[in-house]
């Protein structure tokens, strides 16, 4: 289990759960419309998810049914940052 940035994320980036990840695992460039955790660093300790200012964080288990497309998405981001950024702009609402 893993924990996913999602939806609500997109144009707000607040740093917030950065700051308090002790693995530095959640990343973004200033080209990114929102963070990505990267599931292969982090260590599933939950540091991030009462940080986060538009509860935009969940655990994998508990990720609304509506927003399972972001898992495949916050990995992806880690591989190839474009595609990743072509997922996020087909899953947000219009």
């Amino acid at each position: 289990m893993t924990y996913v940035i999602v939806e609500p994320c997109i144009g707000v980036k607040d740093a917030s759960c950065v700051d308090v990840c002790p693995v530095d695992c959640i990343h973004a460039t200033d080209e990114d419309p929102m963070f990505y955790i990267d599931p292969d660093e982090c260590i599933d300790c939950g540091a991030c998810e009462p940080e986060c200012s538009v509860q935009a964080i969940y655990t994998e288990d508990d990720l609304p049914e509506k927003w399972h497309g972001y898992t495949e998405v916050n990995a992806l981001w880690f591989k190839d940052r474009e595609a990743a950024r072509e997922q996020v702009n087909q899953l947000k609402p219009a």
